[in-house]
């Protein structure tokens, strides 16, 4: 008669879970023999094996999200548009782990060192570099990128990005106040001005805005699926397990 021979790995499960403080063989409500404890996380939780399962099958490792990269300034049309028709609502519904937005709002400004500061000149006047360093700082005073984005969105969603941000800031739960200290302070001064070399850092250097980076990658490619179907381009470009987001991408109704 053939022998039954226990697979050493599950001859340790059996040791591991007898143990002081965890239940007993003859207890466990388990209708599964133990070749197929670790198989399913269902059947590793009706067999009260969870914990000694992750020593046989650790967790994989997470894909990493997609970066995107939005170069902007806040009172260009395109950019507003992008941010409110594309990329918000692309990170709605994929969430931070699956896209990696980062907000550089400088765009075809100028700088030069005056007087111990940064003076700004901005392609749509006063007004716009006002926009840009305010969203700066709210970059940098919430806790958060979530708290930061949805405050950036709502300016940039109405009809005057600056004079709703504090209206936006609020919304979002931030508090206009230190969004508007920093603002005016040298602390602001110099957080835009990096925001100004991350922007003449770009390789191949920008030439419009919004310019759009994937993974740190710009081509004309990228910058068009950008700008016409956001989502499409993070699925596709995801490598872990896509989220159900992604089975929706295509808005088309196939005949």
């Amino acid at each position: 008669m053939a022998k039954f021979v226990i697979p050493s790995t599950i001859l340790c499960l059996l040791i591991g879970i007898v143990g002081p403080g965890l239940p007993t063989v003859e207890s466990l409500q388990c209708v599964h023999p133990p070749s197929v404890w670790c198989s399913d996380k269902a059947i590793a939780k009706s067999c009260q094996v969870e914990k000694q399962c992750e020593k046989w099958n650790p967790p994989t490792a997470q894909a990493p999200p997609v970066g995107v990269a939005l170069y902007y300034e806040s009172l260009c049309p395109g950019c507003r548009e992008f941010i409110a028709d594309q990329l918000y609502p692309t990170w709605q519904k994929l969430g931070n782990d699956v896209i990696n937005i980062t907000l550089v709002p400088y765009g075809n400004a100028k700088e030069q060192f005056v007087n111990n500061s940064w003076e700004f000149t901005c392609q749509h006047g006063v007004q716009e570099c006002r926009g840009n360093i305010l969203e700066t700082c709210i970059l940098y005073v919430a806790k958060d990128f979530t708290t930061a984005f949805e405050s950036i969105h709502c300016m940039e969603a109405s009809t005057d990005p600056v004079t709703s941000a504090s209206q936006c800031c609020d919304e979002a739960s931030l508090g206009f106040g230190p969004v508007s200290d920093c603002s005016t302070s040298s602390t602001g001064n110099k957080l835009e001005h990096q925001m100004g070399l991350l922007t003449e850092a770009l390789d191949p250097p920008h030439k419009y805005t919004p310019w759009i980076t994937l993974n740190g990658v710009h081509t004309d490619t990228i910058q068009e699926k950008a700008q016409s179907d956001l989502l499409s381009l993070v699925c596709d470009t995801y490598q872990g397990t896509p989220p159900g987001a992604c089975s929706n991408k295509h808005d088309v109704c196939p005949k």
